[in-house]
């Protein structure tokens, strides 16, 4: 645990990513295999079910710490972050834990959602009693499922290399899909050679970059592949052994809230991988992102729900071939084995992505100009020659998004941060006009300058009208141009709709909150 907890505290006080990597590699070299598992699974942000509720956890702390509730919650929203808050009020102590990291993982944390309250309190207490404050700060984050640290996978697959001398390829291929930490699957995860892995394991996705420059840049546009930006979600689907897998880009497997696909992906040949997005779509079009969401976060979909939201998957890229890793293949000899299999389920809801033409930068030009109108996002550009790579890398793959949605809107609700930015007021709620009225339109919490942010707290803190909670009504003084990719209907929201990652754009110091826009003119972008 002690040298879990010295790693956490060298990732946490660095941004530098050759630092990073040095201390995970050297935390590795030594730390035994059961603890490595357990790193790699905590770094790479995975997470077990939360076993004890965070008022739970606050109120156990505060009774410790012989403090009132409501102190604990005063202290709580200026630190802004629980595990932190805890580790701070709790009384001093002079012992400091030897146990290994697994061992408290497995033999207390894992076993606490299973026990009663007063048995959760009493393993709570003790853990507390025997680790010192930075111990207890890498307990509670553990605990409360808030352990998160700048590691990218990318990283963690390089230090892991670096210490086993084995492809960076081959451990981001291992580390993909459903896997316990353990012993035995830190020695097959660092092996030299591959081992038959689980046959429903999925690829590291390849991910494109924004472009920002004019496409010129990319020079012939005959070396290329344009195709659509479809809104939905990043998904492989794999048929192995005659079963069928589906994997989103954020590791979940979502096989069974996708039947439809599932039945269709039976008329494949067996042992292919096929990568693509997976959109809400009826008869010949797009129905929005807003539409997926409806089948989004369901463990199983009944025949209700799959009528008002049908989807296809869109393939664009084809990952293994009659049970064959073929992405170091070129991406033109990879489409050329998925336009021949895709006639096998012509039919059936999953289809080949259709290629944009790109004789010259002008057609893609005058096709992007079209995008919105087609319900997508934009264009993906793909180099012909390029190999299949894990992560996102610059070079082969580009997106060209189209440009966001904007609105002039008014601060009105604002509530500290969280982490670094715990102890300043940098969430914000923002609104349009209605009738006179100022109506909820988005919430946003990224955008704004460190210098920017400092003026917002400083006005907050001055012109506060109310206060609920944590939650500050500040005078309605304050105009930001707010960006945001999308706009649905919602019955949930007062304002009627909702819109889809909202950020701030900039701080409008030249317009007054009269200036801002109406409800009717953002329902009207949408039409």
């Amino acid at each position: 645990m002690q040298a879990f907890t010295d790693l956490f505290t060298e990732l946490d006080k660095t941004t530098g990513t050759h630092r990073k990597l040095a201390a995970l590699t050297a935390y590795l070299r030594q730390a035994p295999p059961a603890d490595a598992a357990w790193a790699v699974y905590f770094l790479m942000g995975r997470r077990p079910r939360r076993a004890v509720k965070s008022r739970t956890l606050a109120q156990w702390a505060a009774e410790e710490a012989e403090i009132p509730g409501w102190l604990f919650e005063a202290c709580y929203h200026n630190v802004g972050d629980l595990a932190e808050t805890i580790a701070l009020l709790l009384p001093p102590s002079t012992a400091s834990t030897q146990a290994p990291l697994h061992i408290w993982i497995e033999e207390r944390l894992l076993k606490l959602a299973a026990l009663d309250e007063p048995t959760q309190k009493e393993i709570m207490l003790s853990a507390w009693q025997h680790m010192d404050t930075t111990q207890r700060l890498v307990w509670n984050k553990l605990i409360t499922g808030g352990f998160r640290i700048g590691v990218s996978q990318r990283l963690m697959t390089r230090a892991l290399a670096s210490v086993s001398g084995t492809e960076p390829a081959l451990i981001a291929h291992r580390l993909m899909g459903e896997w316990t930490p353990s012993p035995d699957f830190y020695h097959a995860l660092i092996a030299r050679k591959d081992s038959a892995g689980a046959h429903s394991r999925p690829y590291p996705f390849f991910l494109a970059h924004p472009i920002t420059q004019p496409l010129e840049i990319l020079g012939d546009p005959q070396e290329w592949l344009a195709e659509w930006k479809w809104d939905g979600i990043r998904a492989q689907l794999i048929k192995r052994n005659a079963q069928v897998f589906i994997w989103s880009r954020g590791e979940e497997m979502v096989t069974a809230a996708f039947p439809e696909l599932t039945a269709a992906a039976h008329f494949l040949p067996d042992g292919c991988v096929l990568d693509g997005e997976i959109v809400a779509w009826r008869e010949s079009e797009p129905l929005g992102f807003g539409v997926l969401q409806r089948r989004l976060g369901r463990k199983r979909a009944d025949t209700r729900i799959m009528e008002a939201a049908p989807v296809v998957l869109m393939a664009y890229d084809l990952l293994e071939y009659a049970g064959t890793d073929i992405r170091q293949k070129s991406l033109e000899k990879r489409r050329d084995l998925l336009e021949g299999i895709a006639t096998a389920v012509a039919a059936h809801p999953i289809r080949l992505s259709p290629l944009v033409p790109a004789v010259n930068w002008e057609a893609l030009n005058a096709a992007m100009r079209d995008a919105r109108a087609r319900g997508v996002e934009g264009l993906i550009l793909k180099r012909r020659c390029s190999a299949y790579q894990a992560g996102r890398r610059r070079g082969d793959w580009w997106k060209w998004k189209v440009d966001p949605y904007r609105i002039d809107a008014v601060l009105i609700y604002a509530q500290p941060g969280h982490g670094r930015r715990s102890g300043l007021y940098t969430d914000y709620t923002f609104a349009v006009w209605q009738d006179g009225v100022l109506v909820p339109i988005a919430k946003a919490y990224s955008g704004l300058t460190d210098e920017e942010i400092r003026q917002v707290d400083r006005f907050v803190r001055a012109n506060t009208v109310e206060r609920y909670g944590p939650v500050r009504a500040v005078k309605a003084e304050l105009v930001f141009e707010l960006a945001f990719e999308g706009i649905q209907r919602s019955t949930r929201h007062k304002s009627g709709i909702a819109v889809r990652f909202p950020r701030i754009a900039r701080w409008r110091k030249d317009k007054t909150p009269q200036t801002a826009d109406t409800l009717e003119t953002i329902k009207q972008l949408s039409d």
